[in-house]
C-alpha cells in the first residue's frame, strides 16, 4: 500500500522524508540490526588456544614437540647402540630406557603441561626407539660392510661364521641324539641346516634377521622407559 500526506494526500515515496507538495515532514522507521553479544577476552583465549591444541595434537600428544625431543635423543642412543660404540654396547637397554625418558622429560618442559599419561609417555618413547633403531641398523649395517670391504676382514668374518655354525651344529646334534630322533634322519636335517647357514645368502638373511631383531628390543625398550618415565617425572609448573 503506497503511503500519503496526511495533509494533502500527495503520494510519498519511500526515500521522501519531506512531502514534494506541501513540505510536510514524513517520519519513517528503520530497524535498526541487533548489536553481537559481546565476547570477553577470556573466553575467546580460551578458545583460541584450545582450537590450537586440537590442530596441532593428537591424543594428547603435541607431536611437533614430541618429535623434536625424540628425534633430540634418538641420535646419542642409536650411535651408543650400535657396534661403533666404544662406551658399551652391552649397556643398550639402559641407553634407551634413558633416552625414552629424557625425552619424555623434555617434551613436558618444553609444553609446560600437565602429567603426562603412561600411553602418551610410551608413544613417544616408540618414536624415540623407532628413530634410534633405525640408526643402529643403519650403523651396524655399514659397519658391517666396512670391515668386509674396506679393511678385507671378509676372511677372518668367514672363519668366524664358521666357527659359530659349527658350534650350533654340534649343539642340534647333541639335542636331536637326547630326543630319539633317527641318526639317518637328523644326519640329513644337519647336513641341509649346514648348507643353508654357510652359503652367501643364508649367511646375510640370518644376519639381517639379527640386526632386525635388534632393533626391535631396542623399541621395545624406549616403550617402556617412555611409560614409566611417565610416572616418575615431576609435572613442569606452569609460569
Amino acid at each position: 500500500m503506497e503511503a500519503t500526506c496526511p495533509r494533502c494526500n500527495e503520494t510519498l515515496r519511500d526515500a521522501d522524508r519531506y512531502c514534494s507538495a506541501c513540505g510536510l515532514p514524513h517520519l519513517t522507521y528503520i530497524a535498526a540490526e541487533m548489536p553481537a553479544p559481546a565476547l570477553e577476552l577470556g573466553t575467546l583465549a580460551d578458545g583460541l588456544a584450545e582450537a590450537d591444541e586440537a590442530v596441532g595434537s593428537v591424543s594428547g600428544i603435541a607431536w611437533r614437540p614430541a618429535m623434536n625431543a625424540a628425534m633430540m635423543l634418538a641420535v646419542p642412543a642409536g650411535i651408543l647402540c650400535s657396534t661403533i660404540s666404544i662406551i658399551g654396547q652391552s649397556l643398550w637397554m639402559v641407553w634407551m630406557v634413558g633416552a625414552a625418558a629424557w625425552a619424555v622429560a623434555l617434551y613436558r618442559k618444553r609444553t609446560r603441561r600437565g602429567p603426562v599419561s603412561a600411553g602418551a609417555g610410551a608413544r613417544i618413547g616408540f618414536v624415540t626407539g623407532l628413530f634410534a633403531s633405525a640408526l643402529t641398523l643403519a650403523l651396524n649395517g655399514v659397519a658391517l660392510w666396512a670391515q668386509r670391504f674396506l679393511f678385507h676382514a671378509g676372511g677372518q668374518m668367514d672363519s668366524d661364521w664358521s666357527s659359530l655354525v659349527g658350534k650350533v651344529i654340534e649343539a642340534d646334534q647333541q639335542g636331536f641324539s637326547q630326543s630319539g630322533m633317527p641318526a639317518a634322519q637328523a644326519a640329513q636335517f644337519l647336513e641341509t641346516t649346514r648348507t643353508v647357514m654357510l652359503s652367501a645368502e643364508g649367511h646375510a638373511g640370518i644376519q639381517l634377521s639379527i640386526l632386525i631383531l635388534g632393533s626391535a628390543f631396542l623399541t621395545l625398550f624406549a616403550v617402556i622407559g617412555g611409560a614409566v618415565s611417565s610416572r616418575f617425572v615431576a609435572p613442569s609448573r606452569r609460569p
